[in-house]
């Protein structure tokens, strides 16, 4: 039910070239892979690519994250991400 509220008003208010829905979408396909992989363990493939995926949302909200703090901040707690550990 909150996903779908947020699905709505992320593509209501933003565009979709913005971050925001770039990592709402990486988020969802990531969702969808996992559960695929839970069935399909041995599918290389598709770990492959959900590894591409994780990257590509890695470095988009390392991105956010240096250009608008709070952004991220609301980004990350309405799609219940965890903050990347720092070295």
């Amino acid at each position: 039910m909150i996903k779908n509220l947020l699905i709505s008003v992320i593509s209501q208010e933003e565009k979709k070239g913005s971050v925001e829905f770039q990592v709402f979408n990486f988020t969802n396909r990531i969702r969808r892979l996992t559960s695929h992989l839970e069935l399909h363990r041995k599918d290389h493939l598709s770990q492959r690519g959900l590894r591409k995926i994780l990257g590509k949302r890695q470095r988009l909200l390392a991105y956010l994250s240096k250009k608008n703090r709070v952004r991220y901040k609301e980004l990350i707690s309405q799609l219940d991400i965890r903050e990347p550990k720092t070295r």
